[in-house]
């Protein structure tokens, strides 16, 4: 194609004039910025920021078996991350063991499969958790299940569990319209996820209880105001539920974080993350009456967009990566996870992988970004972006609303109508040339045909060894527990299930400590709750 022509609007579709000279008539810097580590939290939730230490850099790793998960999280480390979070194959995310016949030719494939406590032993071998800023998982249909795991591997390996932390993302609600990954009824996802907020509310309170996930309505296709919203909306339905339960919610929010994408829109990149520390403030204050002010302060877990990259000319990915990066480092994120350069490909090779580490040390300790919090601050242009942002977020919200709350609209299919309509329209201004992705539909070098520009990439495969591997292992765990042991344990957790009122965390915990696996433990939850089964949602008019 020709030189693409500019266009004046956001990723998000919001109009950019050619010069800000001024901030709006009434602009009250108190009120709309204060200062780091001060409501409404605009420049940060931390006084500091990043001048004593930058952001947690916690790279995303997972794949075939635990054994190999453990030396790549080993690696990491090594060289210098902070914290790490591993993937789950999709048969773990909806709580089938390796061997089920519904989890052929998924096993290892996008994740590390975890069957039972012995797995999660493996995948930690060697690793001192105490030692990490913020050691993750993604697990979240399964989220009380890990958390229940967690444990007891604090309790096998003798330590506290004040003496580290844990970040789940255990965010159920979000799985029903943009990953799939449900297993539940919607009612009963939002039960489990409460239960971790709930638990580590009263006896966790350094831990994350949960990351409510705007990233992924953004990888759905959804705009840097469906992100806010959407996430906001269904963090909602959590707090309404820990307060139904009698729970004092200031214990509840000091345990939630939030995560959001960094796509490669620098400045609404920016001024997304300032919006949302603002509005959650607001939220917090005004909807649920929580006068402490630190409790309000937003923490945010950034990755940056797996949907910005390309497997076009793949190497591209490179700079994209690193803008990215630079707009969660400029926009206050407290932890931050990048995407490799081949992500586009396959999963991430060791090389690319590094790579991506090295990318954000380069940015904390060589760009400068880390001397002074919220530089941006003060940019009329920035300052008019977080302000519109911030207005859009609040009547996308209203609108969720309107349908009776986040978990009416998965039930109704709004959700997927709004988040499918978004994604529509911006595949369709890429293929109109409207949105400019280079190497894709701009400046695009001939290729042969078949080729795409991945030429010489040895694209990272995991081994198709994995199903085989763990069924061996399910096999044994199976030969040698205390079967009687586990009978009974499932059967306790069946009664806790059904009684409404009872957290399931501990339940859960004595089942996975006499090696129940998780497709055992599933199964017994879905007898009482059933499985989710969702119709299909029309899209278009």
């Amino acid at each position: 194609m020709n030189t693409p022509k500019p266009v004046h609007e956001t990723e998000s579709g919001i109009p950019v004039d050619a010069l800000y000279t001024s901030l709006p008539d009434g602009w009250d810097p108190a009120e709309k910025l204060g200062v780091p580590g001060g409501a409404p939290f605009t420049r940060g939730p931390d006084a500091d920021m990043y001048r004593e230490q930058p952001w947690i850099i916690a790279q995303y790793s997972g794949f075939s078996i635990p054994e190999e998960t453990n030396v790549r999280i080993r690696e990491l480390i090594a060289a210098g991350q902070t914290g790490f979070s591993f993937a789950l194959d999709l048969p773990t995310q909806i709580g089938l063991d390796s061997d089920d016949p519904r989890a052929e030719g998924e096993v290892g494939k996008v994740g590390v499969p975890i069957d039972s406590l012995r797995d999660l032993e493996i995948l930690l071998d060697g690793v001192d958790l105490r030692r990490l800023r913020q050691p993750r998982t993604t697990a979240n249909s399964i989220g009380p299940m890990m958390a229940a795991m967690f444990l007891l591997i604090a309790e096998k390996q003798g330590v506290d569990p004040s003496e580290f932390r844990v970040l789940f993302q255990n965010d159920s609600l979000k799985e029903y319209v943009v990953r799939g990954t449900y297993i539940f009824p919607p009612r009963q996802g939002v039960r489990l996820s409460t239960d971790v907020i709930e638990y580590c509310g009263k006896y966790l309170p350094h831990w994350t209880s949960i990351n409510v996930c705007g990233g992924h309505w953004r990888e759905a296709g959804g705009t840097a105001v469906q992100e806010i919203a959407y996430a906001f909306a269904d963090a909602m339905v959590y707090l309404d539920e820990a307060a139904r339960r009698g729970t004092p919610l200031v214990e509840q929010v000091a345990t939630m974080w939030f995560f959001f994408n960094a796509h490669s829109d620098l400045f609404e990149e920016v001024a997304k993350f300032r919006a949302a520390r603002r509005m959650w403030d607001h939220l917090l204050k005004t909807r649920y009456g929580i006068t402490d002010e630190k409790a309000r302060a937003l923490r945010i877990l950034a990755y940056t967009g797996g949907s910005t990259l390309t497997r076009q000319e793949p190497m591209n990915n490179i700079v994209r990566v690193t803008l990215n990066a630079l707009a969660g480092a400029l926009g206050g994120v407290q932890t931050m996870g990048s995407s490799s350069w081949d992500e586009a490909v396959a999963l991430p090779s060791a090389d690319a992988a590094l790579l991506s580490l090295r990318t954000q040390q380069i940015i904390a300790y060589e760009s400068g970004v880390t001397r002074t919090a919220d530089p941006l601050a003060g940019s009329y242009f920035v300052e008019h972006l977080t302000d519109e942002l911030e207005r859009r977020a609040w009547e996308e919200i209203a609108k969720v609303e309107e349908q009776g709350g986040a978990v009416a609209a998965v039930e109704s299919g709004w959700y997927h109508q709004a988040i499918g309509a978004s994604a529509y329209n911006w595949e369709r201004d890429v293929a109109d040339g409207r949105r400019v992705k280079v190497g894709l539909n701009a400046f695009r070098r001939e290729s042969p045909p078949g080729e795409e520009g991945t030429t010489g990439i040895g694209a990272f495969r995991t081994s198709d060894r994995a199903r085989e591997h763990m069924g061996r292992r399910l096999a044994e765990i199976r030969a040698t527990r205390d079967g009687v042991a586990v009978d009974a344990t499932l059967a306790a957790l069946r009664a806790a299930a059904a009684d409404e009122s009872v957290n399931l965390i501990p339940a859960l915990m004595d089942a996975f400590r006499v090696y129940a696996t998780l497709g055992e433990v599933t199964t017994a939850l879905e007898s009482v709750f059933g499985r989710y089964e969702q119709s299909m949602v029309r899209m278009g008019p």
